[in-house]
């Protein structure tokens, strides 16, 4: 089972934190202990390693779980996951890998400033990926048809809600015959419909 997916930054700063267990810590408490574990090892180590300093700060858990970071670092971006033993490392890694090309097609090559004033369409991504510590999704082309459509159903509620949207994407009968305010300004003021 997957505990949990954060994404923090060369300087610790976390970008994303999502668990999937009950913590008994602060969340900063975790991204800092996972921190030090993953900056102090050099960049030719390992992609994962055992964490029995994670195992109070996750919770109790059963006396043969034990807990294990596997971690991917792209540019100044380190992606971790916290699993179990259930988990193989491997297939980690590629899920990593299937997590950051699902958000490279979304923000067409992905960089922190895309994490921080996008953390809602991350975490939309985030969960088609993973629900409730699963794997749910891994084929990218499902992954990006799904984001996509609720961009487009987001985008379509929010021209149907919004009288002043221009009268772009109305959908529905609630736009019939409305005409939106800046609609009727440029009309008179272009004679269009004048008497």
């Amino acid at each position: 089972m997957i505990h949990s997916v954060i994404i923090f930054n060369t300087s610790g700063v976390p970008r994303l934190t999502k668990f999937y267990t009950p913590i008994h810590r602060s969340a900063q408490t975790i991204v800092a202990k996972i921190y030090s574990l993953i900056s102090t090892r050099s960049p030719s180590s390992c992609n994962f390693l055992e964490a029995p300093e994670l195992d109070d700060l996750l919770g109790p858990k059963d006396d043969d779980e034990k807990l294990r970071v596997v971690y991917r670092s792209y540019a100044t971006l380190h992606f971790v996951f916290v699993v179990d033993l259930s988990e193989s490392e491997l297939g980690i890694l590629d899920l990593i890998q299937v997590f950051v090309e699902a958000l490279d097609r979304a923000f067409e090559n992905v960089c922190e400033l895309d994490l921080v004033f996008h953390f809602d369409e991350v975490h939309h991504i985030l969960s088609e990926v993973i629900q409730g510590g699963l794997v749910l999704e891994t084929n990218l082309d499902e992954i990006d048809g799904s984001v996509h459509r609720a961009a487009t159903a987001r985008k379509q509620s929010f021209a149907s809600a919004n009288p002043l949207a221009l009268g772009v994407g109305g959908v529905g009968p609630r736009n019939t015959g409305l005409q939106t305010p800046l609609g009727w300004l440029t009309g008179k003021l272009t004679g269009v419909g004048a008497r």
